[in-house]
């Protein structure tokens, strides 16, 4: 699915007793909310009298957000030998909303929109990656050995025939992808950025190229990806030049994002910026199927760590749904307004003692966690809850550039 095309339910939907946060307007008093048939907004009021014929979910005072958006997974399940199927990190993770990030290029959109996108009960967009194979075997064929791996043409046809879905462009700036070739992959997915009116989002890692470098190529809404990665000359605290070069970009209006995943988030990194005043402007998880039952575990889990590491309450709820559908061109005022689609995450916060790892294998101990109860989709209400690795899962012996467990 995508924009919100719910299918038409059996009957509407009351949510009773939730309490508002990442409208715009702090946290609000509980509310009852009507959703139709259509799975549109028809009320919302202190107290909304049910009836036989409507589905009760109480939220008994539980927050109601926003639909927690995943600005990078992997969700191209069969096309790549990374990616997880879309209900693995969706809805029943209370993530309504999830951007894939490059699973597929020219050459394989087209299945990854039949048998992924449109079957999906969550919306699912995509960034294109601009090496035409896309994520097909993921770190072992890489998808820019050299210009022969990109097709301007052909992405560009791509891009103009599926506007609806791709939402932007993403370019892995790694030697463990590109080995020599330095920046201009980056150049040549700017230069396409520019053609097609979409920003770029683009993985940093092991230098070269430099982080630094790319920097210098962004312009206002593409997005750096692993923004908080903690790699031997791609981290943001070891270079006071390079830290400086990261303020300076998200001030003129680059995106920072997490992409946890299982190489690319540090919780020195994430402390240090987050103490100096550089929080991120989304939070993501990278999740695929090598960093699901490693470092990740969800989207709950990552906004949690981000919360423990001292961002504000308040601050990790936009950065996990108004934040990434502004970086998408979604709309992100007056959800809640009447006729609006209903697409929320229903979530308490709870109090826990929960060790967890961060993509260097460090350990953290949460005490206060987000837990999704519900995704609300339309009128249709998917029961959520965070995912826990089962015992023996998520080993410490991963690859340090992707997170392969060995």
């Amino acid at each position: 699915m995508f924009a919100n095309r719910f299918p038409k339910a059996a009957r509407p939907l009351l949510i009773k007793g939730a309490r508002p946060v990442g409208f715009g307007d702090g946290v609000g008093q509980p509310i009852d909310v009507m959703i139709d048939e259509q799975g549109r907004i028809a009320e919302t009021s202190s107290a909304i009298a049910g009836g036989d014929g409507v589905e009760l979910v109480d939220a008994k005072g539980a927050f109601l957000s926003p639909g927690w958006t995943d600005l990078h997974v992997h969700v191209w399940y069969g096309g790549t030998d990374i990616s997880l199927r879309p209900e693995q990190c969706g809805a029943a993770r209370g993530v309504t909303t999830m951007v894939d990030a490059g699973s597929a290029g020219e050459a394989n959109f087209h299945g990854f929109r039949e048998f992924i996108v449109e079957p999906a009960r969550e919306n699912v967009y995509a960034f294109l990656n601009i090496g035409s194979i896309g994520l097909v075997a993921c770190n072992r064929v890489s998808e820019l050995i050299d210009m022969r791996s990109i097709d301007f043409d052909r992405t560009i046809a791509t891009v103009e025939a599926n506007r609806d879905v791709i939402i932007g462009l993403k370019v892995r700036a790694s030697h463990v992808i590109t080995g020599a070739w330095d920046l201009t992959p980056v150049r040549l997915a700017k230069k396409l950025s520019r053609i097609l009116n979409l920003p770029i989002m683009v993985h940093v890692g092991e230098p070269p190229p430099l982080y630094d470098d790319v920097l210098g190529l962004l312009s206002e809404g593409d997005i750096v990806t692993h923004c908080f990665n903690g790699k031997a000359g791609g981290s943001i605290i070891e270079d006071d030049d390079l830290y400086r070069l990261a303020e300076q970009a998200a001030a003129r209006g680059i995106v920072l994002d997490v992409g946890h995943g299982g190489a690319s988030f540090s919780f020195d990194v994430a402390k240090a910026a987050l103490e100096r005043g550089l929080p991120p402007a989304t939070i993501s998880t990278d999740l695929h199927n090598r960093s699901l039952d490693g470092a990740v575990w969800d989207m709950a889990t990552t906004m949690s760590k981000l919360l423990s590491l001292g961002m504000k309450f308040e601050d990790v709820v936009a950065a996990s749904t108004t934040a990434p559908r502004r970086a998408i061109r979604l709309p992100t005022e007056k959800l809640l307004e009447k006729g609006k689609p209903a697409e929320f995450t229903l979530f308490d916060i709870v109090d826990a003692d929960l060790t967890v790892r961060d993509s260097q294998d460090a350990l953290g101990t949460l005490h206060r966690l987000f837990e999704p109860r519900h995704a609300i989709l339309g009128a249709q209400a998917v029961a959520a809850h965070r995912h826990v690795p089962a015992e023996g899962e998520g080993g410490t012996h991963a690859c340090p550039h992707c997170g392969w467990k060995s």
